[in-house]
């Protein structure tokens, strides 16, 4: 299922790609991913937490409705980080 059926805008999601070819922010972004499991992500409060914190590395104002928009499409995919299965899926997703 896309991220469009989220209600996540691809203007969003073409911005957040732009922004992560600067080395600088995507490994800001790298760091605080780093230590994420499965279990991080199917936590809605630890989610939301991930979402606020990227924002601020992004400097993307969210709005309330963006920001649950993203969580419960993150959710929803039930990511695995340590499967590569999930990450290719992923990143088909956003190619």
């Amino acid at each position: 299922m896309s991220y469009q059926n989220y209600g996540i805008k691809p203007q969003l999601v073409e911005r957040v790609k732009l922004k992560l070819k600067n080395p600088t922010v995507k490994d800001r972004i790298r760091q605080l991913l780093a230590h994420v499991t499965k279990y991080d992500l199917q936590d809605r409060v630890k989610v939301r937490k991930l979402v606020k914190s990227a924002a601020v590395i992004l400097q993307e104002k969210l709005t309330e409705t963006q920001e649950e928009q993203i969580v419960a499409f993150v959710l929803a995919q039930k990511i695995d980080p340590n499967n590569t299965f999930h990450l290719l899926k992923l990143w088909g997703m956003f190619r």
